[in-house]
């Protein structure tokens, strides 16, 4: 678990990095909003469509080398992403052209790293007994948090060379996790390889309801992430590295926030999957409606704290109760569902946030944020979700 989590530590680290630059970086570039939306858009649509084909491949080759394809995959589009962004910036390619090879870039990149998440949630499965899942599972939030942390204030001070230089650290990065991964990372000693790839499907009465929920936290969540930097910019009138600086402090924060969740309170005290999701998704609502009315940094910031508290307690509740639904031969392919779930959130999020942003108001996408974990909060309460039978108690 220690080697796992350096393992995801460092694919989080290098994907977090960008976030107080993408938005900047595609303004000098003369990209719109909703372009930006349709990167992590492309992303995530292959993301959707072959989690599940890693997650039950990783049934048939093994945790380690589904690992490492993902991260190799993560590192080479990254790579590529840089190069076109700086012939940009060097005036050698038109804003089109521009647009064109960056979204081809985020599509190889999410055909690739969609094999990371599925198979890190079933190596946990594998080296963690029923009792112990939930706990096991905030291990990757933890270490998604910390990356958080540690992101955004490298990728805010390594702006201040160019605001290119976080994107090729983030390829670095990626490679050197591979050979730890390579080096380091045992595959799991209970994980039996199968002969051919097991079947789950999304209807399955046992996983669905939990996938809904699922999806409606990661659609949230998305929806804020694509445009909190732009909000901080046209908020507070930032310049573009002021806005790297500021979002990168922010982020910081709350990524203390989820790793204290994750990594100390829920390890600790063993809450119960289904409990958590009932106190989590309420308290991100409530952060994603103090974003509506905040006016300045402090405020800005304790949205993103709390909408970060609720996300930690929601994020590895669905994981944990999804896994704990179906039995061991079936942990790659669930947890290829949950990823193609969250997906699916992360792909319809981009859209949402940046349309409602650029045509609506800056503040419609945490109003429907809100709305949105208001309708799961209900289906968890007294909808299909609060029936869902997990073997660990709740």
């Amino acid at each position: 678990m220690a080697l796992l989590f350096l393992t995801l530590f460092n694919s989080m680290l290098g994907l977090s990095v960008l976030f107080p630059i993408v938005a900047p970086l595609a303004r000098e570039l003369g990209l719109s909003e909703f372009q930006v939306g349709t990167f992590s858009t492309a992303y995530a649509l292959m993301q959707f469509l072959l989690a599940p084909y890693w997650g039950r491949l990783s049934e048939v080759k093994g945790r380690k080398p589904i690992l490492l394809m993902g991260i190799l995959g993560f590192s080479i589009s990254f790579f590529a992403f840089a190069f076109v962004a700086q012939l940009g910036l060097a005036g050698a390619l038109g804003t089109g052209l521009i647009y064109g090879l960056m979204l081809a870039a985020r599509l190889f990149g999410g055909t690739f790293s969609s094999a990371t998440l599925p198979t890190a949630q079933a190596y946990v499965a594998d080296v963690t007994g029923k009792a112990d899942r939930t706990a096991g599972m905030a291990v990757i939030g933890a270490a998604f948090g910390l990356g958080v942390i540690f992101g955004p204030a490298i990728g805010a001070a390594l702006a201040g060379i160019s605001l290119l230089v976080p994107v090729y650290f983030s390829a670095t990065l990626a490679l050197f996790n591979a050979l730890f991964v390579w080096f380091m990372l045992p595959e799991p000693a209970r994980h039996v390889h199968l002969h051919k790839p097991p079947s789950l499907s999304f209807l399955d009465p046992r996983v669905l309801p939990l996938l809904v929920v699922g999806l409606a936290v990661s659609l949230s969540s998305v929806a804020m992430e694509t445009t909190v930097a732009f909000y901080f910019q046209d908020r507070l009138g930032l310049t573009p590295e002021g806005t790297a600086r500021a979002v990168g402090i922010a982020l910081v924060i709350y990524g203390l926030v989820a790793v204290f969740v994750q990594g100390f309170l829920i390890r600790k005290f063993k809450w119960p999957a289904m409990g958590m999701l009932k106190s989590g998704i309420p308290i991100a609502a409530v952060g994603f409606l103090i974003f509506v009315f905040a006016s300045g940094f402090s405020w800005l910031t304790l949205a993103l704290v709390l909408q970060g508290l609720g996300q930690g307690l929601a994020a590895p509740a669905v994981t944990a109760a999804l896994s704990l639904s179906v039995g061991e031969g079936l942990q790659g392919a669930v947890a290829g569902l949950n990823s193609s779930a969250q997906a699916l959130g992360r792909m319809l999020g981009p859209l949402a946030g940046t349309w409602l942003y650029q045509n609506v108001a800056h503040t419609a996408p945490y109003v429907f944020s809100a709305g949105l974990l208001l309708v799961a909060w209900i289906f968890v309460m007294w909808g299909r979700a609060s029936r869902v039978r997990v073997d660990a108690g709740d």
